[in-house]
């Protein structure tokens, strides 16, 4: 018998004080409800009631007993109605890693709206360069820049992550007119490096991954084409920080490839101007990654409302 059915007729019995009372809440006969307390009493090795025909009493390792399936079934009912409330009402927090920017330039502000919409959530944004590894981290959701190679994981395709180039205004007035990708040699560039030996934690980067994260995205692109062209030219600055070289350009440095995420405001308004259009490196895709396609739901929650964001 299945002995947490007998603790439940069990407490039923000595709270109603009936065996008859219990057998009509069972539906079940009373013979079937005397076996459910006797399969007790049997793995025991105690009489938990005394039974006559007028009257049953329990007896004190009965009242123990009782207490204690009491409380064991109290506590099965509050997880029970605990998991209950995660199912229809999304809570915890999500834990999201995200190349730095993209998680500025995009997903913050995805996150500010999105928490404002679900108070029962919270969100832990962690912002690097750094290609994590989702089976042994306790990361919800990844968000990657860049071809991938791991066909294990459930990947969301978000977008493009587009590259431009440009300069400041008053820049472009005073050195030559840039009309093809081969002008670029004749004039000073500001270049994303990235550490091809060693990264921050002592390993080799070389060893790591192939798959592509910002910064060595963004390098490699650099190199095959700022490099193939503009660093033919002087290279006034590198940097692995975009905003290093956003600031460097805004001030007439120089020539800059930069994610157009990263300067679109300053195109806007004229403080940058986009040069040599179509003819930057070819956009790399960028997906929403996660382990399982069961999602928890608050997870579920989120990447529902990233896609519908990024769709509008």
């Amino acid at each position: 018998m299945d002995k947490l059915t007998s603790m439940k007729v069990f407490v039923y019995v000595v709270e109603q004080g009936s065996f008859r009372s219990a057998a009509n809440h069972f539906n079940l006969s009373a013979t079937m409800i005397s076996k459910h307390v006797h399969h007790l009493e049997s793995s025991l090795n105690s009489q938990l009631i005394h039974r006559t025909t007028r009257k049953q009493s329990l007896t004190d390792s009965g009242q123990l007993y009782y207490r204690e399936c009491k409380r064991i079934l109290e506590d099965i009912s509050n997880a029970e109605n605990l998991i209950q409330t995660l199912e229809n009402q999304p809570q915890g927090t999500v834990k999201i890693n995200c190349p730095v920017t993209y998680g500025n330039k995009v997903l913050a502000p995805i996150v500010a709206k999105f928490l404002a919409n679900n108070p029962t959530i919270n969100v832990e944004l962690v912002l690097n360069n750094d290609l994590v590894d989702p089976y042994s981290s306790d990361i919800d959701l990844i968000v990657r820049i860049g071809d991938l190679s791991d066909s294990s994981l459930v990947a969301r395709y978000l977008g493009d992550y587009e590259m431009c180039y440009c300069a400041a205004p008053a820049y472009l007035n005073q050195h030559a007119e840039i009309r093809v990708l081969e002008d670029l040699a004749r004039h000073p560039s500001l270049g994303f490096s990235y550490s091809s030996r060693r990264d921050v934690s002592g390993r080799d980067a070389q060893t790591r991954s192939t798959q592509n994260n910002e910064a060595q995205l963004l390098a490699s692109q650099n190199h095959q084409a700022t490099h193939s062209a503009v660093n033919k030219g002087q290279v006034r600055l590198m940097s692995n920080n975009g905003d290093v070289l956003r600031y460097a350009a805004l001030q007439g440095v120089g020539v800059l490839l930069q994610p157009t995420i990263l300067v679109s405001e300053e195109i806007e308004r004229g403080a940058l101007l986009e040069i040599l259009p179509g003819m930057a490196p070819l956009p790399k895709p960028i997906h929403l990654l996660y382990k399982t396609k069961q999602l928890s739901l608050k997870n579920r929650t989120f990447v529902e409302f990233l896609l519908a964001e990024l769709a509008e």
